[in-house]
């Protein structure tokens, strides 16, 4: 599935501003994306018959109007490719195929023995026959493979620069694994891609300005600042979970002490719960979960001051970052308005101009979707990508074959 032309030409930047139009706003008329974009109706002619010559749009039917025919929309066919995305998690990856609206068709979740990279290329490899088979798409093609994980990524280069969770150094993991299955390979830090996700198709669909928090395993904060998602100078913006908490306080999984993640990430959490209820390790995240449902007043304040403490800290980053609208995913989500509300409170005291609204996200799936969309943004050419692949250099720069 090659999209044509090169980055630097009109036609692709037309096609680039009509797929984005029709992914936003669905479908339109030829004459609509003409007086939406600007671009010329002639413009508009050559790119969607090059689109629909592709397949990557099809044409609806005319509806029958008072005044006549009505125009002929077009839409984008969505069907017409499959992406593979690897969420890494301790221990398992969560794995799901979708087509390229990032919707799931088949999904499993698989055991990493080990965090070896070999191993786990291996693992992920080993799992794509059987997913593509799953999906029930026989004629749609792969148009690649998104992995997102935990830690510091090169986007460049597609490599794990730093993962305290898998204690991997520069690890080409993209390369590796698009040598054994031989189709594009793109890897991200995982909130970086559920933000792209979020930007494509959900939450955050119709904002160019929005902070991605989750909370989960840790705490991290990504933001989309006027379309693009922010990766810093070196790959590590959004590490949201290790602004200061406390000075001198807890250690946390990067070896320094306070980090707010140390106190409030899910499993600081549970262990805060364990030293104050004087349980033992045998009492797990179900049993604190079974705890919060049914009210208990230990848990349900280390909720309440988590999200006072959590929401401190994101006052201070909507004050510098202003965003339209905060997207909130990770596991925590499951404690509902026991951590949302006074997280909410907490900002509105403190936050410059009124706090933005908190969207939390409840969809499935929504990280492992998160890395498919990593292969879904390159079919848009999206501006969260950054101008790059993140891919292997034998990938090419314009394709998603």
């Amino acid at each position: 599935m090659k999209l044509k032309g090169d980055q630097s030409t009109s036609r692709a930047l037309n096609r680039r501003l009509i797929l984005n139009l029709l992914r936003r706003e669905g479908p339109k008329s030829r004459a609509e994306i003409a007086t939406v974009t600007g671009l010329s109706p002639a413009a508009v002619t050559f790119v969607i018959a090059d689109l629909i010559e592709e397949g990557h749009v099809t044409e609806g039917k005319a509806v029958a109007g008072l005044s006549g025919r009505r125009p002929i929309p077009v839409e984008i066919n969505y069907a017409n490719g499959l992406a593979i995305g690897f969420k890494l998690m301790v221990g398992s990856a969560e794995c799901v195929v979708t087509d390229l609206a990032t919707s799931p068709l088949a999904s499993l979740r698989l055991t990493l023995a080990d965090h070896d990279p070999e191993n786990v290329a291996k693992t992920l490899a080993a799992a794509v026959p059987s997913l593509l088979k799953s999906a029930g798409r026989p004629n749609a093609r792969l148009a690649g493979i998104g992995i997102s994980m935990p830690g510091v990524i090169d986007n460049d280069q597609a490599t794990c620069v730093r993962s305290h969770r898998y204690d991997w150094n520069n690890v080409p993991l993209a390369s590796m694994l698009a040598q054994k299955v031989k189709v594009p390979v793109w890897l991200e830090d995982d909130t970086n891609a559920y933000a792209i996700a979020q930007q494509l198709f959900g939450l955050g669909r119709q904002h160019r300005n929005m902070a991605v928090l989750a909370i989960g395993v840790g705490i991290s904060c990504a933001q989309i600042i006027e379309g693009k998602l922010y990766r810093g100078a070196n790959g590590a913006a959004g590490k949201f979970g290790h602004v200061v908490h406390e000075e001198n306080g807890r250690v946390c999984e990067c070896g320094k002490r306070g980090c707010l993640m140390a106190y409030y990430s899910q499993p600081s959490m549970l262990r805060t719960w364990r030293e104050r209820t004087n349980r033992d390790s045998s009492h797990g995240l179900p049993e604190m979960l079974d705890a919060m449902h049914k009210n208990e007043p230990v848990i349900a304040s280390i909720v309440q001051e988590a999200g006072i403490g959590i929401g401190k800290a994101l006052a201070n980053l909507v004050n510098v970052t202003d965003p339209e609208v905060i997207v909130v995913g990770g596991e925590a989500v499951s404690f509902g308005d026991a951590l949302f509300g006074p997280l909410k409170s907490t900002m509105a005291i403190h936050t410059f101009r009124p706090a933005p609204p908190l969207l939390p996200d409840w969809e499935d799936n929504s990280w492992a979707r998160g890395a498919a969309a990593l292969v879904t943004q390159k079919f848009f050419d999206f501006e969260t990508s950054g101008g790059t692949t993140g891919g292997t250099e034998a990938m090419g720069k314009t394709s998603i074959a």
